[in-house]
């Protein structure tokens, strides 16, 4: 059976950086209140109607088969995570599959909404279509462009402050060396809290979860009489209620996820056949700074071991584990041999960890 191996990385952000400070000018924050809830110092934003959540992957896609050193019409499936697509539908992967200009080849692109967990989602599905033989050569992608949808008022400033732009992108090939491997994939999910880390608006929900669980500060109005058909997925009342921006309890993500990162961290080395002391590199999603340390903590592990880059880039969702360990390669802190975890919570609630073993 074969194994997975990762021959190529890249990524890309988007060339406007916008600070802390920026952010005053247009909501009650600062600097200072940013930094000690999130760590966070400045993020991208996308030239808005010039660049998409697929311009993004494109950029880092280009630049992870360059780095496999192969030509882009051998990828024979693509696997696209993200929250924000350019639409609807289709999904994003079809639309890099076009920009990429290997439409020809009439591969598969699959696109995976597991949110800040979608990459490690996405890295386990291409492990396992790779160790079926059923494919050798995936694209797996994580992008995102949130600027473009959040709420830039004093009312949206708990989540518009967290959230950046940007991609990261793998090649993952076919190997019989288990030294340079995929050692082990885990993902879990727990619908209980859905509505924690949401975007209820525009949905086709029509209200029924709300109901059904009681849920508080959700309503929007439905004028069904008015409308014979529709009305529902959008409306008017949504726009003046403010309700089509993300929705985040902070204590309560917070709170999850400090509990689970180390379970699921544990139970990927566990699968491995190792254990926390064979840990080289810790790349953790980039949610918020004192959920890594906290967990870090928790665990024993030295800064050295971790890797955080949230401080430059915010939280990219899905883009985030594959940009930092693009960045942390890049940095000479990825070296052959090392084993690297990787591990991710998020909206669903989704987590999910992977072990692997460097072999570039």
């Amino acid at each position: 059976m074969p194994y997975t191996t990762i021959t190529g990385l890249g990524h890309y952000v988007p060339k406007n950086v916008v600070t802390n400070q920026d952010l005053t000018a247009v909501m009650e924050t600062s600097d200072a209140w940013i930094r000690e809830r999130t760590g966070i110092e400045e993020r991208r934003y996308i030239d808005r109607t010039k660049e998409t959540t697929t311009s993004l992957a494109v950029e880092a896609s280009l630049r992870a088969i360059a780095d496999a050193g192969i030509d882009k019409e051998e990828i024979d499936f693509i696997v696209f995570a993200t929250l924000s697509p350019d639409y609807y539908f289709p999904g994003s992967g079809v639309l890099l599959q076009r920009e990429l200009g290997i439409s020809s080849t009439e591969i598969a692109a699959l696109d995976i909404r597991a949110q800040c967990s979608g990459f490690i989602y996405g890295l386990s599905t291409a492990d396992q279509f790779i160790k079926s033989g059923m494919y050798k050569k995936i694209l797996l992608v994580g992008a995102e462009v949130h600027s473009v949808g959040l709420d830039f008022t004093t009312r949206g400033r708990n989540v518009s402050v967290i959230f950046g732009d940007g991609a990261g992108a793998v090649i993952l090939e076919a190997t019989e060396d288990q030294d340079r491997a995929i050692l082990s994939t885990v993902m879990h999910s727990d619908g209980t809290y859905a509505e924690k880390l949401s975007y209820m608006y525009p949905g086709a929900h029509g209200g029924y979860f709300i109901e059904k669980y009681g849920l508080e500060g959700f309503d929007v109005e439905y004028d069904l009489e008015n409308n014979q058909y529709g009305g529902v997925f959008w409306n008017q009342d949504m726009l003046d209620q403010a309700r089509v921006y993300p929705h985040m309890e902070g204590q309560a993500v917070f709170k999850m996820a400090v509990r689970k990162f180390p379970e699921v961290i544990m139970e990927a080395l566990t699968q491995a056949g190792l254990s926390i002391e064979d840990l080289n590199l810790l790349i953790p999603h980039q949610a918020n700074l004192r959920i890594n340390q906290f967990v870090a903590n928790t665990m024993g592990l030295c800064d050295h071991q971790v890797y955080n880059n949230i401080m430059r880039y915010g939280n990219t969702t899905a883009a985030s584990i594959p940009l930092a360990l693009s960045e942390a390669r890049d940095e000479g802190k990825v070296k052959k041999g090392d084993v690297i975890t990787l591990a991710a919570f998020g909206a669903g609630f989704t987590w999910a960890a992977a072990v692997l073993r460097w072999g570039k």
